[in-house]
């Protein structure tokens, strides 16, 4: 595992924690402390692959991330990106063809069941304001897919509720459906 650590124009990949602390103690702005390498350690020796970043003062940082990469060019050209699989697909490919997204475009004409949780606005009667409201709806639609199914919904609702009311991405977890069979 190596480390590519970056603050404004300066930027290096390293190989150990301790060339990372010696990189950034380089640098007098980051004011390297024991408090600072505590965390530097903790960070590198934990499963956490997510990109870490210090804050040096407001609106200025560090960042570290760990990477597969042997070299900066490497790094730079994303050829060291962490396998999505078994296969040894890549993250990015996982991420485009995501389980919720193949489900949703699947095509299956007949029923469905869609139940959405969106925000409704509503005027407060004794006092004229309005405020957003959790609300669930549940259909039964017709449809071709589960896209359809939350394209017949929204559609519905629009023309039924207040315009400044939210609704939820159909890839989220504020929307569900199921197929429930043939139409006849």
């Amino acid at each position: 595992m190596n480390l590519y650590l970056r603050y404004f124009d300066r930027e290096t990949l390293v190989h150990s924690v301790d060339e990372a602390i010696d990189f950034l103690s380089s640098i007098d702005e980051i004011g390297m402390n024991p408090v600072l390498e505590s965390d530097i350690r903790d960070y590198v020796a934990s499963d956490v692959y997510y990109p870490k970043r210090y804050k040096i003062r407001p609106r200025v940082y560090f960042i570290i991330i760990k990477t597969e990469a042997a070299t900066m060019q490497d790094f730079k050209d994303k050829k060291a990106l962490r396998s999505g699989g078994a296969n040894g697909e890549s993250a990015s490919k996982e991420r485009a063809a995501s389980p919720v997204v193949l489900k949703l475009n699947e095509e299956r004409e007949g029923w469905y069941e869609g139940t959405i949780d969106f925000k409704r606005v509503l005027m407060v009667p004794g006092t004229g304001k309005f405020q957003y409201r959790d609300t669930r709806f549940v259909a039964q639609v017709k449809a071709v897919s589960g896209l359809d199914c939350y394209n017949r919904i929204v559609d519905h609702l629009r023309q039924r509720v207040d315009d400044r009311s939210q609704f939820p991405s159909a890839k989220g977890k504020n929307f569900h459906f199921r197929y429930l069979g043939q139409a006849r």
